[in-house]
């Protein structure tokens, strides 16, 4: 018996859902179709009834994840005195640090994306300008507040990045301190 399009439907967002978390955690190249259907406790087979091929998966969960992450940066500096402090304090933190797979994707996925995949670099040019502009919007009237939103945004991003690469709990902790100031 086929499944109704709403039960198809669901399946499918949570194929996207769980991709988006499995992809931050492995990495693209780092799990395959079987693993991701397995993840998201269904059959390979229906990997192919829902999606043309992996690329058009990993845009679609890049997508989601991108937004979702849009979303709680916005909560965080919405109506603050200072946006960007506010935002690099909640970025900024140990618990960050250790969720990679339902944390920023632009930390755990945006080198990926520059490796023969211009589907993703697209997918990542508009919602780094979506992101940029929300934080400058949040600058009020400031002349260099795109300028502003970028340098923070690549602050904390590469902050994030540098302080998982290290197996050394102080420079860690060194590094998100920086990433703060």
């Amino acid at each position: 018996m086929r499944a109704s399009r709403e039960v198809a439907e669901k399946n499918r967002q949570n194929v996207v859902r769980t991709a988006a978390r499995q992809f931050r955690k492995h990495g693209y190249d780092g799990i395959g179709i079987a693993g991701l259907m397995k993840a998201a406790g269904m059959t390979q087979g229906g990997f192919y009834k829902q999606f043309k091929n992996k690329e058009a998966l990993e845009c679609e969960a890049t997508e989601l994840a991108l937004r979702e992450n849009l979303q709680s940066w916005t909560k965080a500096i919405d109506g603050r005195e200072d946006p960007i402090a506010s935002l690099k304090y909640w970025y900024l933190t140990p618990e960050h640090l250790g969720a990679v797979d339902v944390g920023c994707p632009y930390a755990a996925l945006a080198a990926e994306a520059t490796r023969d995949r211009p589907a993703l670099q697209a997918v990542f040019t508009e919602a780094i300008n979506r992101q940029v502009e929300t934080l400058a919007m949040e600058l009020g009237d400031d002349a260099n507040r795109r300028e502003k939103a970028i340098q923070a945004m690549a602050q904390i991003v590469g902050s994030l990045i540098l302080a998982r690469s290290v197996d050394d709990a102080d420079l860690q902790k060194e590094i998100i301190s920086a990433g703060r100031s």
